[in-house]
């Protein structure tokens, strides 16, 4: 047996690095990485990227073209050269609602990775789960754009990303965990008790009963235990606290996901009307969305902000 809990988790589970530091991710060896604004903006304060900044501070005033996209095109390259897989780059979030926007500022992002020396074929565009960036991402991949649909919180989400044949989901474990305990804070909420793990163990068997190709990939971890309840899952983005800690750990790890055969037939897809009905349903997942959107927003703006004061 490994002699640690990270090693026997990359046995059953593709670990990936829900960070934006080089050294973290060096230290870690996870096969893919994802970033968003808010790593992002927690990247700046680190040594290693200040040449990135004034890089793409640079090039956004040559080309005229968001500093965000240029400074997240420059990282994705940085963070490709660490790890063998995907890396994930977000779509700035102020599109979440309109299609054409997501689908244009995500082409831009492709296309300045690889004149940045990227490979195009190893990222995956993230897109806020509401319908309008569910159907950008279905635009996209039939173009060859590989999307990772964030902030996915309710069944309704994973439903039409399913349905859009959508490459990843990241469905958003601790967040939900926080909205309950809002709600109950005298409950436990323990293990597989934890609503973040029993959303994503719900979308987990609803994909694979129906042969849905679609990765699900766990995020936004509050606590080792969430982690290991869903020890199995296709992938899980994991902070480097959080790393650090299953590292630490050499107690055995069971598996708790297993991939079945296909015993189920497919539903009808989502209508949009369907879909926003069932979303308004779900009162959490209808409020984390929205909150994290705004979160997003409030983080590029103070990272585009930061460095625009840096630059000029």
């Amino acid at each position: 047996m490994s002699s640690n809990k990270l090693d026997q988790l990359k046995e059953m589970t593709l670990v990936v690095a829900d960070t934006g530091d080089l050294d973290a991710i060096r230290s870690y060896q996870p096969t893919d990485a994802t970033t968003n604004p808010s790593l992002l903006l927690q990247a700046l304060a680190l040594p290693a990227y200040q040449p990135l900044l004034r890089q793409a501070w640079e090039e956004s005033q040559k080309t005229a073209t968001p500093v965000y996209d240029c400074f997240a095109a420059l990282l994705a390259c940085q963070v490709q050269e660490q790890v063998p897989g995907y890396v994930s780059v977000e779509v700035d979030a102020r599109t979440s609602f309109d299609q054409a926007a997501s689908q244009q500022r995500a082409r831009q992002l492709i296309d300045k990775i690889k004149n940045a020396g990227g490979d195009p074929e190893r990222i995956l565009i993230k897109l806020a789960a509401t319908w309008e960036g569910i159907q950008a991402a279905r635009v996209l991949e039939q173009e060859g754009i590989r999307c990772n649909l964030t902030l996915l919180f309710g069944f309704a989400q994973a439903r039409a990303c399913a349905d859009a044949e959508v490459t990843l989901i990241s469905p958003f474990v601790g967040r939900i965990l926080d909205w309950h305990r809002a709600q109950q804070p005298d409950a436990d909420f323990s293990g597989s008790k934890d609503p973040g793990v029993q959303s994503v163990r719900r979308i987990y068997t609803y994909y694979k009963e129906r042969g849905y190709t679609t990765i699900v990939m766990g995020a936004s971890f509050r606590n080792q235990g969430e982690i290991e309840a869903l020890a199995g899952c296709d992938r899980l983005t994991i902070a480097p606290k959080l790393l650090a800690s299953l590292q630490a750990d050499s107690a055995p790890l069971e598996r708790c996901l297993t991939a079945d055969q296909p015993s189920q037939p497919r539903e009808e897809p989502l209508t949009e009307a369907e879909f926003r009905l069932q979303l308004n349903a779900d009162a959490m997942a209808t409020e984390k969305l929205a909150e994290g959107i705004r979160r997003f927003i409030e983080d590029l703006e103070k990272l585009e902000a930061q460095i625009t004061a840096t630059c000029q």
